[in-house]
């Protein structure tokens, strides 16, 4: 592995949007440990950079048959959505208006930020565990996995769950 090598997953944009995602993973690990009013306004501050280095990253090809390995296991994803439930307590749950099935419901659909937020934390924990490999073919493939995760799922959740942080944010002042 060169330093200077030009492959993908050394150029500035996966550099960048890999540096956000362990920040982001860090802190979540932390969470229990955060007061209240900081995590929601880390979340707000780290959720939008964290769309941002996503939307810049060039699309990618395979480099390798299958998918790369999965390191968040149940117990782990469970955890931390218990621990930012906990942390959010009743304010946990928002009316979600942008997801399929709102189209065929008369009734609030119910989402929660904790359980965004995990499957996000489970999606760049399991990219920032593929980097540590430090093989170029298996970091490829874990940002081209982690991208298309993004645009098929968790970047929507990562936008949904900005609207209701910061509603709180704002009640957190008063």
């Amino acid at each position: 592995m060169s330093v200077t090598s030009t492959h993908y997953v050394y150029q500035e944009p996966a550099i960048e949007f890999v540096t956000v995602a362990v920040q982001l993973c860090l802190y979540l690990e932390q969470v229990g440990e955060q007061e209240r009013a900081d995590f929601i306004d880390k979340m707000l501050c780290l959720l939008p950079l964290l769309y941002l280095k996503a939307r810049l990253l060039p699309k990618a090809t395979e480099e390798m048959d299958g998918y790369p390995e999965r390191f968040v296991t149940e117990y782990e994803y469970e955890n931390m959505r218990q621990a930012i439930a906990q942390k959010l307590g009743s304010d946990d749950a928002y009316l979600e208006v942008f997801v399929e099935d709102m189209r065929y419901s008369d009734e609030p659909i119910t989402s929660f930020i904790s359980e965004n937020i995990a499957d996000i934390y489970q999606e760049v924990k399991d990219l920032a565990c593929n980097y540590q490999t430090r093989e170029e073919a298996v970091m490829n493939d874990a940002l081209v996995s982690c991208l298309e995760a993004f645009e098929q799922h968790w970047g929507q959740k990562l936008l949904n769950v900005l609207r209701p942080l910061h509603v709180l944010s704002l009640s957190v002042d008063e």
